[in-house]
C-alpha cells in the first residue's frame, strides 16, 4: 500500500494513472484546493491541519510509505480545521511557512518520519517524466541565449540559502524577474515584453536545500505557452531534477514556435 499525498497541478494525475495501470494498492490524502480527487473511492479529503486524521488514515491502512506530488499552497492558518495533533504540530508548520511552500512539505515529511512513515521519491513510478541532459527541440540556444542562460543559473545559485525561488527570467543578460510567492505563472505574466519577441529564457532549477524527493520544478505545455506569450525563446531545466509533463506536445509546440527546450 502506497499513500499518495496530492496537491494541485497535473503531476499527481500522471502518478495516479501509472499506479492504477500497475494495479498497485493506494490511498490518496487529498490536500488540493478543489479536492480534485473526491470522486476516487480511495481518496480522503483532509485539511493540512488534521495531522491526527492523516496519520490515522495511513496507519489504519498499514501504509508505511508515501509519495508527495503537486503544489501545496500556504494555508490561511486562521481558518484551518485543526485536530488534536494539528494543534500540537501547527506552530512548526507556521514557522516553516515563512520560508515558503516547499518548507511546509519538508516539515510534514519530518512529522511523518517521526511516526515511522517513509517518504519515497515523487518520480518512483514515473521515471519517464524526468528528462536527462540534452536539447529536446529543433532550435538550439545561440550565443546570446547561452549568455542569458548563464546569467539565470548564476542568479539562482547566488540566492540566499533560505530563498525558495525555483525560477528566473533573463532577457539580454538582464534579470527580468525572479520567481516569487505567486509562482512561475505570475512571473511569466509579469515578464511580458512588447519590445522584445522571441528573446530571453526561463530557467527552472530546484531550490537551495531542497528535498529532491518532493516539489521538483515542473514544466508542461502550459509553461511553454505562457513563455511564448511572455516573448521568451526557450526553457532550461536541470538534468534528472525536474518533472516534465506532456513531453511530445511540448516539443511539438517548441518546434512550431521556434523555441528551445534545453536540459543542463
Amino acid at each position: 500500500m502506497i499513500g499518495l499525498i496530492f496537491g494541485d497541478t497535473d503531476f499527481p494525475i500522471e502518478i495516479l494513472k501509472t499506479i492504477k495501470k500497475k494495479k498497485i494498492n493506494y490511498l490518496i490524502i487529498d490536500l488540493s484546493k478543489s479536492k480534485k480527487f473526491k470522486n476516487d473511492k480511495r481518496s480522503y479529503a483532509v485539511s493540512i491541519g488534521q495531522f491526527g486524521k492523516i496519520i490515522n488514515i495511513l496507519k489504519e491502512n498499514k501504509c508505511k510509505k508515501v509519495i508527495f506530488a503537486g503544489k501545496v499552497n500556504k494555508p490561511n492558518f486562521s481558518k484551518l480545521k485543526l485536530d488534536f495533533k494539528g494543534l500540537y504540530y501547527i506552530p512548526r508548520i507556521i514557522r516553516a511557512s515563512k520560508l515558503g511552500d516547499a518548507a511546509i512539505l519538508k516539515e510534514i515529511i519530518k512529522i511523518l518520519t517521526h511516526h515511522k512513515i517513509k517518504t519515497e521519491r515523487s518520480l518512483r513510478f514515473n521515471p519517464e517524466l524526468n528528462l536527462k541532459k540534452g536539447n529536446y527541440s529543433k532550435i538550439k540556444p545561440n550565443n546570446q541565449d547561452r549568455l542569458d542562460i548563464m546569467k539565470a543559473i548564476n542568479t539562482l545559485n547566488n540566492l540566499g540559502q533560505y530563498n525558495f525561488s525555483q525560477g528566473v527570467v533573463v532577457r539580454n543578460k538582464k534579470v527580468v524577474l525572479i520567481e516569487g510567492i505567486g509562482g512561475t505563472e505570475k512571473m511569466l505574466k509579469n515578464s511580458k515584453s512588447k519590445k522584445f519577441r522571441n528573446h530571453g529564457v526561463l530557467v527552472k532549477f530546484p531550490k537551495k536545500k531542497q528535498d529532491l524527493r518532493v516539489d521538483l520544478p515542473t514544466i508542461g505545455l502550459k509553461t511553454l505557452k505562457q513563455s511564448k506569450i511572455a516573448g521568451l525563446k526557450g526553457i532550461v531545466i536541470k538534468s534528472k531534477q525536474n518533472v516534465f509533463l506532456d513531453k511530445k506536445k511540448c516539443i511539438n509546440f517548441a518546434n512550431k514556435n521556434k523555441m528551445f527546450i534545453t536540459v543542463k
